[in-house]
């Protein structure tokens, strides 16, 4: 891994800006372009020869794999030359794709991949073009024609690198080194409960633009009700040039001058003829900016979310957010994190039809903006995080400026989902000086990027000792600086405690923040019944878990949400009881291929009974 890890500049501390990527290319999924998704070759490189020689430094030619060069017919001519590689004649595997789906072999592989294929240019070229990615995992470098173009570090969020100049005539070579291992300063660190899904997991697309586009736009209510608009222009005509937001179906027409740095900002008066989103009428709106040659569109939601007190507000009005996790991993036998508008919609439709759900929290990590996109379509608030838990190096410069970079990719991209209304900045994360420091920088960034939605964090408890009941107590001075606090909570699975004794279950929290129980769960194996004795992974078990739980919830007085874990059965290679698990957590409430579990229908009550007594 340190052969693809990025060389990052020392990071700055809370007072600081966040970092911005370059270029951000919002909204990109919608603009025109060719899409690179299909048949790739792909090759291991598991000591990562690719990368550096014996004594580090530039790896030998013969083991170059992004040259480009016809191998075979180079070593068929002179018996002095000699490649090691040839990607060209290389396996072949459909992406995007994690590579664990691309051969039995490859199933718990962890380290360094590459993949090559070549597209044809556009015959008639002009302007400016980019490659976007939506997400490879984890370490990214990108070669295209032969010359590396770019790198990129973290594994759930977009990058784009202009290309416009390296792009040739006809037919053009493009090789990716991705590189899924993590290490103690990387984020997220290397001890999950999850999948990795090493690999391209989300579309490659060759995007063109005019030589002055709009690089960004975030079009949303404020949080006195105002409709404002920010804009930036990216190109060489990007400063004093005109510019105009329309929304057509509202009758909104609004124009404006960038400034020196291609910038505009406008605040204006929300239509009277607004539709504000919401689960129960999720109303989006056709958004256009235009500047020059440019048209740059969205389809977007209006709606205020906020906090006043114990309560969480949307569009002025207190809600309770009926959810569960999930994990971006499709239905079937055998996912590959290959998450397409079908695939998505069937896992959201279980929480929103079948769970009668308003919310998901898409955890430990962005999720692909399809999920996002569909959970705008739907209905479905969204609570969003970044990939900080557990073990991550807070004293490492270099790691908070990984994970501010992380953060602000993921807001930018998302910043114009109606849906998404809780930004998270870490899971259950130990409390200690250098952590509280580290938070609250991300904490601070979230605030600057997008002052319009909640910030919270899942975070741990203390358990009291000796009680005959539990007794739990938040006292993580985090919590001072969120909008909505959020407690993982398993008694009952991971503890001795009796389900019997859930309900008397104290919970000592601050009075004056809403509170969500971001996680609670057992694990049942699908079709595994013990009626009479009840063991765990059983589905009865499982049931009578969640009435426990549920019965807990109901008498924490601040408890203003909860996204029990989990949606569906997840790959997990940590979990192997040979009789339960093989590789699967299994907490979810459906099972890997969508059967739902008797606690399925106990908590699709809860939420039901819920949502009829507002």
């Amino acid at each position: 891994m340190a052969g693809m890890i990025l060389t990052l500049a020392t990071p700055c501390f809370a007072q600081d800006a966040p970092p911005s990527p370059v270029p951000l290319l919002v909204a990109a999924d919608l603009r025109e372009g060719t899409d690179l998704s299909g048949p790739w070759h792909y090759s291991i490189d598991p000591f990562r020869s690719g990368i550096s020689g014996f004594h580090g430094g530039m790896p030998d030619t013969g083991q170059q794999r992004w040259r480009d060069v016809d191998v075979r017919a180079a070593m068929a001519k002179d018996s002095r030359v000699l490649y090691e590689f040839d990607l060209a004649h290389s396996p072949l595997a459909s992406l995007p794709s994690a590579w664990l789906t691309h051969a039995p072999e490859l199933r718990h592989y962890d380290g360094l991949m590459w993949y090559q294929r070549t597209f044809a240019a556009p015959e008639t070229r002009k302007g400016r073009y980019f490659l976007r990615f939506g997400a490879a995992n984890y370490a990214t470098i990108v070669y295209l024609n032969g010359k590396e173009i770019g790198r990129h570090e973290g594994g759930f969020t977009p990058f784009a690198f202009e290309v416009t100049r390296a792009l040739r005539d006809g037919q053009n070579q493009i090789t990716v080194g991705v590189d899924s291992q993590a290490n103690e300063a990387t984020v997220p660190p290397p001890v999950t409960d999850w999948e990795n899904y090493g690999g391209i997991t989300r579309p490659v697309r060759l995007i063109a633009t005019p030589d002055t586009y709009v690089d960004d736009a975030w079009v949303r209510l404020t949080r006195d009700g105002r409709m404002a608009v920010d804009v930036h222009l990216d190109g060489p005509q990007a400063a004093n040039r005109s510019v105009r937001l329309k929304i057509a179906e509202l009758g909104l027409d609004r124009a404006g001058t960038t400034d020196a740095h291609g910038d505009w900002r406008a605040t204006m008066a929300a239509p009277r003829a607004l539709i504000r989103w919401s689960p129960e009428n999720p109303k989006l709106y056709d958004v256009a900016v235009t500047s020059g040659e440019d048209r740059w569109h969205d389809r977007i939601g209006f709606r205020k979310i906020e906090r006043r007190g114990a309560d969480i507000l949307l569009n002025g009005k207190p809600i309770f957010l009926r959810g569960i996790s999930m994990h971006e991993e499709e239905l079937g036998v055998d996912p590959t994190r290959a998450i397409t508008p079908a695939a998505s919609r069937a896992l959201l439709s279980e929480i929103k039809d079948g769970l009668h759900g308003n919310f998901v929290r898409l955890a430990h990590y962005p999720h692909s903006d399809v999920t996002v996109r569909m959970a705008d379509e739907l209905g479905l608030i969204v609570w969003s995080e970044v990939p900080v838990y557990w073990r991550v190096a807070w004293s490492n410069p270099d790691t908070l400026t990984r994970a501010r970079t992380m953060l602000a990719e993921n807001i930018l991209r998302d910043r114009n989902r109606a849906s998404v209304a809780i930004w998270s900045v870490a899971n259950e994360t130990p409390v200690t000086d250098a952590r509280n420091s580290f938070l609250r920088t991300l904490v601070a960034d979230v605030r600057r990027l997008d002052d319009t939605r909640l910030v919270s964090a899942a975070l741990l408890v203390e358990r009291g000792q000796g009680a005959d009941h539990p007794v739990m107590t938040l006292a993580d001075p985090l919590a001072e600086v969120l909008d909505v606090m959020a407690i993982n909570t398993y008694n009952g699975w991971y503890s001795q405690d009796r389900l019997s004794d859930l309900g008397r279950s104290e919970w000592h929290v601050p009075a004056d923040k809403p509170l969500i129980c971001s996680e609670f769960g057992a694990d049942a194996r699908a079709g595994f019944h013990d009626p009479a004795n009840k063991q765990k992974f059983s589905e009865e078990f499982q049931a009578d878990y969640y009435r426990a739980t549920l019965s807990m919830a109901d008498h924490v007085p601040t408890l203003r949400g909860m996204s029990p874990w989990i949606l569906k059965d997840f790959r997990s290679p940590r979990r192997q009881n040979p009789d339960f698990q093989q590789g699967w957590n299994r907490k979810g409430l459906i099972s890997e291929t969508g059967q739902r579990k008797e606690a399925f229908d106990v908590l699709g009550d809860y939420y039901a009974r819920k949502a009829s007594s507002r």
